[in-house]
């Protein structure tokens, strides 16, 4: 009996021995694998933060120049600009062919993303050029539409600069270089404070000093990135321009239609809510306060903070506002609104990761649908009950925004936990060798 309680004892201490070794080794693997994912993760997300950053500080000095021209920014930021991120926001299959050592394809991707993408963008031209007819047509407030159509001719570079700054940030993130695009963020971020106090308070230029520092640090970043990497800084994927470029381009804009159907769905629910907002009474007010909001949500959102910090701002979002606008009507409403923000950040930091392992995962057909029902049959259709009819206004139509947001998040949750991974790593091989070219400069060294 003493022999067979001592044998159960070893084994259980052999037991626990070996469980603590896995529990050890588990841990080990995890804080690798983070430290891993926080030397792409930290520079990705300084660098959105920064970008993000371009638009909270130009909305910040142009709410100090009035409330009009604070609401007709927000208006053709967060509602014409947006539509156009959704449509130029193209796949590159960098990363795909990256992985596949398929090195020289990488040079080729990011020329075809250039022509596909300035293309798009001189053909978005006439919403910006006929902004105040179209924003009319909208139900928007006569006075706001006319100074967004000032304002929409200055976005115009903004559109074009999106061409470069979203095909050379995936070509530089496929290949780990991120300090690059981190650099230049920091820098066009200070530069653009710097101008817009100059421009704005010092020398009194109004919207055209707010805009002119907004081009500059847009396009900054972009010169930068380009003379990186045409002067050398990418050796093994930039051969130089290439006439292979021009080839295959409809299959890359069918690869790229799924991913941007999925990004315009979630990037045009937010302006659909300001389009929402500026058919109410008190339009002026709604907006700026509203718009105010999303830029913190947004800014928030790069970050991912969570539920703590969202709790922060909602107990100081109506000193907050003041950063923003001078307007006292306005603050008190973000201050209202506080609580709906602090909803909004605790899903933004789970909802932006998800959608960016359902673009990686390729499941952006499924989640087109997934986003048209939450979004379009769901979250708008609740919005304008709670905001029109149950007359909860700007409350309302925010809350039913909402709804749809936490049902796409759930529906996504479940779909990340039911995907096969191995199948999604098969397919996006497939998907990379159905384009790939032979390295010319290879071939011939072969040859030789």
């Amino acid at each position: 009996m003493e022999g067979d309680s001592n044998e159960k004892l070893l084994r259980r201490v052999s037991a626990e021995k070996k469980h603590g070794i896995e529990e050890e080794n588990i841990k080990g693997k995890i804080w690798l694998e983070m430290k891993k994912m926080w030397v792409v993760a930290g520079p990705a997300i300084f660098t959105r933060f920064s970008t993000f950053g371009i638009n909270v500080i130009s909305q910040a000095f142009v709410g100090h120049i009035g409330a009009t021209e604070l609401a007709a920014f927000a208006l053709v930021f967060t509602l014409l600009t947006r539509f156009a991120n959704g449509l130029l926001w193209i796949e590159t299959l960098c990363g795909q062919a990256y992985g596949a050592k398929q090195y020289h394809m990488l040079g080729i991707y990011l020329q075809r993303s250039w022509i596909v993408l300035v293309v798009t963008s001189t053909l978005l031209l006439p919403v910006y050029i006929f902004a105040a007819p179209i924003l009319k047509a909208l139900g928007q407030d006569e006075a706001i539409a006319e100074m967004a159509a000032n304002i929409a001719l200055w976005f115009v570079p903004v559109i074009y600069s999106f061409a470069v700054s979203f095909s050379c940030q995936m070509y530089l993130q496929a290949q780990s270089k991120n300090m690059i695009i981190t650099y230049l963020a920091a820098f066009s971020l200070s530069i653009h404070v710097f101008l817009s106090w100059l421009l704005t308070v010092k020398y009194k230029f109004g919207i055209t000093g707010a805009m002119v520092s907004t081009i500059l640090a847009y396009w900054i970043p972009n010169i930068g990135q380009l003379i990186f990497v045409i002067s050398g800084g990418c050796p093994e994927t930039w051969k130089g321009f290439s006439t292979l470029a021009f080839k295959d381009l409809w299959p890359v804009v069918k690869l790229s239609l799924s991913s941007g159907a999925m990004l315009c769905l979630e990037l045009w629910y937010n302006a659909i809510l300001i389009l929402l907002t500026g058919n109410l009474k008190n339009a002026r007010v709604e907006i700026d306060a509203l718009s105010i909001c999303l830029n913190i949500n947004g800014w928030e959102m790069m970050i991912s903070l969570g539920f703590l910090a969202a709790a922060r701002y909602s107990c100081f979002s109506c000193p907050l506002a003041y950063i923003f606008t001078k307007d006292r009507d306005v603050a008190a409403e973000v201050a209202h609104l506080s609580p709906l923000l602090a909803f909004s950040i605790l899903l933004n930091s789970v909802q932006p990761v998800l959608s960016g392992v359902a673009i990686g995962a390729g499941w952006q057909s499924v989640v087109v649908y997934v986003n048209l029902g939450c979004y379009y049959l769901i979250g708008i259709p609740c919005g304008v009950v709670l905001g029109y009819i149950i007359k909860l206004q700007v409350e309302g139509v925010w809350i039913g925004m909402l709804i749809g947001t936490f049902i796409q998040t759930i529906i996504l949750l479940i779909i990340t936990q039911r995907t096969d991974w191995d199948k999604q790593v098969s397919i996006a091989r497939r998907r990379v060798n159905r384009w790939f070219v032979e390295d010319e400069v290879n071939d011939n060294s072969g040859a030789a």
